[in-house]
């Protein structure tokens, strides 16, 4: 099969096409037929050998990819036969996502509904699963407002559809008008650039009381810090990424004196996960939420995908396609 591996950390460069051998089911294993893999921001980071924790970084020579979407194809021992040619989403572990086929433990499996396309699913398992559950610890309530932080990105997107269908006033915050123009047609409120200088007082001149409620930070740094400034008292600061390389910089003090509070759930684990993108396309199914696919590459060319998430070059997510 075509796979992309990696043999040293470094720039996209390092992601090269290569034929390997097929992967073989393993006891309780079936083997995936890839239609479309995830790329997320932190595996840019892995490719660079700069994960957020250590533990992610794999040993070298290796195929980058944590999620697939596909159909399977095969069953080691001990798998029934009732999955044979089943769509499914599934994480592989943290590696061999970037591959036309993968072996993943069966009972990690996630059945598609037939409602929801491959792409769409692949779109919906990782960022899925993370914005339904920002918004259960976030706890929003109708009527108030939230801000989405990159919110033409994969995961930002879902947090527009999502808080405006729990009744949230939504402002949506993003780089340049193409991007505004994807968060004004997901629902937002307000649409704000935040890279002008003045983005935040867009803000508190658009809304209710000058301040929100929940802030959704997928950006971290001074963008982040900028948000956190517009909570009001007893508002939550929900943050999920780093888009800027860093994570926002507020204390716990500082979140005392202003009344805020740090909305950090525990990281879920396997089954609660599975639970999370399952709701996810659940909602995809009758038409309650819409991934956002900007970008599908060829696998092939999965060095310029990494280029263009880190130019901030992409829009919601971006797939690569094996087939």
């Amino acid at each position: 099969m075509h796979a992309i591996v990696m043999e040293e950390f470094g720039p996209p460069e390092v992601l090269v096409l290569r034929e390997v051998a097929d992967p073989v089911c393993g006891p309780d294993e079936v083997l995936i037929e890839v239609s479309f893999s995830s790329v997320t921001f932190v595996e840019t980071q892995v490719r660079w050998g700069r994960a957020p924790n250590p533990s992610m970084l794999p040993r070298l020579p290796a195929i980058p990819g944590n999620g697939v979407a596909g159909a399977v194809v095969a069953l080691g021992p001990g798998v029934g036969d009732d999955v044979v040619r089943t769509r499914v989403v599934s994480t592989t572990g943290g590696t061999g996502g970037y591959a036309g086929f993968v072996s993943v433990p069966a009972d990690g499996l996630i059945p598609i509904p037939d409602e929801v396309a491959l792409a769409d699913a692949a779109a919906l398992l990782a960022d899925g699963r993370t914005a339904v559950g920002l918004l259960d610890r976030a706890a929003i309530e109708p009527g108030a407002t939230v801000l989405v932080e990159a919110a033409a990105g994969g995961v930002g997107s879902l947090l527009v559809q999502l808080a405006k269908r729990a009744g949230a006033v939504v402002v949506a915050a993003a780089g340049g008008e193409h991007k505004l123009d994807v968060a004004r047609s997901l629902g937002a409120d307000v649409v704000v650039d935040y890279a002008q200088s003045a983005w935040t007082d867009q803000v508190a001149a658009a809304v209710k009381g000058a301040s929100v409620d929940v802030v959704f930070d997928g950006v971290g740094g001074s963008i982040g810090r900028d948000a956190f400034e517009l909570l009001r008292p007893g508002g939550r600061l929900c943050s999920f990424g780093m888009a800027s390389g860093s994570f926002t910089a507020v204390g716990e003090q500082e979140l005392a004196d202003r009344g805020v509070r740090r909305v950090v759930g525990a990281r879920p684990g396997p089954v609660e996960s599975r639970g999370l993108t399952a709701r996810a396309l659940a909602s995809a199914a009758v038409g309650a939420l819409r991934p956002v696919i900007g970008q599908q590459v060829p696998l092939a060319h999965a060095s310029d995908a990494h280029r263009a998430i880190e130019a901030r070059a992409t829009i919601g997510k971006t797939l690569l396609a094996p087939s």
